[in-house]
This record gives structure tokens, sequence and C-alpha cells, in this order.
């Protein structure tokens, strides 16, 4: 839970002004982080193309509450800008749902020329009828499985084990469908709740499974690669409606611009975040894909209930190297 310093801190919010002075911005990750580096970088950005008149304190390493406390301050004009996953966003709106399925993307390239075009600005639209305005897409890497108990090969080897996901349905849907038991916690729980055996493993990047000291606990990394789902940037729709127009093009830019800047971060965490894993003598193990796709195909059906997810789907599948 909030303390009660921050959450005073973020309700004051609802009632403030905007003008000169600093906005605010969370993550949940730490600083030095790629996604609180990218924002860094819109900041400064900001700060420069309005000569100080807009500037951004950003609160690193979930100060200020975990994604789902704080997505919901944002929506209310208590906290301005949060960089979020796509879990707490999945319940609010469906179009979301679509690039957080398992296996949609084929690559990292392929994800990023989707988000990068008139896919990802449809599903950043979206937003803005739940109190958001979607700005950009940011890197969350190819996510796999690891756990305390041994290495996975094949989706009979999840069968009975406690696995940690965000608090989405679809991450529960995914994980069940492996035979697993999901269980939704805060990213800052995982690593004492793994120490403690209250769940058997989790599913993340190499940088999280790195920063986050969750290999320290969880000496098995599968690399299934499930997930090359984005995360977003997003704006208080409240923060935004108070902007004049020339400024709301200012920060949107601005967000677009820190995109190439926060990539070329990760890409250099990834490799970085690998090779101190593998020091530590995790056992890694590559996987074979098929089976675990073929074993999630009834919870993508499950998980597209409207024309609109279908088609962005089909969209997506449709620029995979070799689509007809």
């Amino acid at each position: 839970m909030l303390g009660a310093a921050a959450a005073g801190l973020l309700l004051s919010g609802c009632d403030r002004k905007l003008g000169p002075g600093r906005l605010t911005s969370v993550d949940t990750h730490p600083v030095g982080y790629p996604t609180v580096e990218g924002v860094r970088r819109f900041g400064e950005l900001l700060r420069q193309r309005t000569d100080g008149r807009l500037d951004l304190n950003i609160y690193a390493g979930g100060q200020l509450g975990n994604e789902r406390d704080t997505l919901e301050i944002t929506t209310f004009g208590g906290i301005d800008f949060n960089r979020v996953n796509l879990a707490p966003l999945n319940s609010i709106e469906p179009l979301t749902v679509v690039a957080a399925l398992p296996f949609i993307f084929e690559s990292t390239a392929h994800m990023r020329a989707v988000v990068d075009g008139p896919i990802g600005d449809a599903i950043l639209a979206s937003l803005e009828p739940h109190g958001l305005i979607g700005l950009c897409f940011y890197d969350s890497g190819a996510r796999s499985f690891y756990n305390t108990r041994g290495p996975i090969r094949t989706p009979e080897d999840m069968r009975g084990l406690k696995l940690r996901v965000p608090g989405s349905d679809l991450y529960i849907d995914m994980v069940r469908s492996l035979g697993a038991d999901a269980v939704p916690m805060p990213l800052d729980e995982v690593y004492q709740s793994l120490a403690q055996g209250v769940i058997d493993g989790a599913e993340n990047n190499w940088p999280s499974f790195e920063s986050g000291r969750h290999y320290e606990v969880a000496r098995y990394y599968s690399l299934t690669r499930h997930l090359l789902a984005p995360e977003v940037f997003v704006m208080s729709k409240v923060t935004w409606d108070g902007l004049p127009p020339e400024d709301r093009t200012v920060v949107m830019q601005a967000a677009r611009d820190s995109v190439p800047y926060m990539r070329e971060l990760w890409d250099t965490r990834v490799e970085q975040s690998r090779e101190t894993v593998l020091a530590s003598g995790v056992e890694v193990n590559e996987v074979d894909p098929a089976p675990f796709a073929e074993a999630m195909t009834g919870m993508w059906q499950a998980s597209l209930t409207t024309d609109a997810q279908r088609t962005l789907v089909d969209r997506i599948l449709a620029m995979r190297t070799g689509a007809s």
C-alpha cells in the first residue's frame, strides 16, 4: 500500500494547477533501468523544447506504489506521467490485450514495426476514454519462465508450479493453460516470495530477472520467449487537457523521440543482464516454443472478445516475415 506521505503527495495533485515547475512521472523499475532512463530523456527534451517551462520529476523504483495503484491515480491527475506494463491496462481497454498475446510477435523487429505504425497508434488512442493519453511504446524484451525447482523444457514441466504473474486475466489464463498455478503479485514482492517459497517461479525478461535479483533465488531460467509485449508510456488526460495545443505537440513529439534512445539502452542492458546471470551460475536452457504456443491456442481465442481485437490480430500476423 502507499505510504501516507506518498498518498498525500499524489492525491494533492488532483487539485493542483499546471504551471511552471515539475511534473511527476513514476516507474516501478529502479534508477538506471532503460525505461526509467527513457523517461528521463523525455524529460530533458521537454525541458529543452519549452525553455524550462515544463520539467519532470521521476519517482523510480516503485517509490509511490505499484503500477495498478499509480495508474489509477494517473487517471485522476494526481500523477502526470506513468510508464506501465500492458497488464494493468488489459482490464480497462480490450485493444491492449492484442499486444500482450503470447507468441503474437515473431521477433523484436516485428514488434517494433507494429507498435511504431498505425496499429500501435490505434492501441494508444484507445486509452483516451479511460483518462489516459498513450504517448509511446517502450521495449520490454522477451519474457521467459524462471523457477526454483528445475529446467522447464515442455509444458508438462510446468504442471503444479506456482508462478507469479502481473495482475491480468490474460497472464493468469496463459499460465493456467500450461498447467501451472498463476499467482497475481506486484513485481516488488517477487524476490521475497521466491526466497520464502510462497511461489516457485515467475516470468520476465533478462533485465528484470537480473535487476530484481530474482536470479539469486530462482536458479533455472528457461527461454520460452513467450511474450514480446511492449510497455506503454502514458499521460494523465487531466494534465493533457490543461496544456495548450502547442505544448501537447511538444509532449507527444518528445515522447516519440525518446524511444530510439530507450531502445539503444535496452539492447545494451539485455546483454549486460544476460552476462551477469550466466556468470552467477544460473542454469539457462533453450526451449522449443511450438508446444507452448499450441497449448495457448484456446486462451488466445478466449482473450479476443471483440471484432476490433480480431482485426488488429489479423493485421499483426500479416506483418510477419513470409506472411502472404
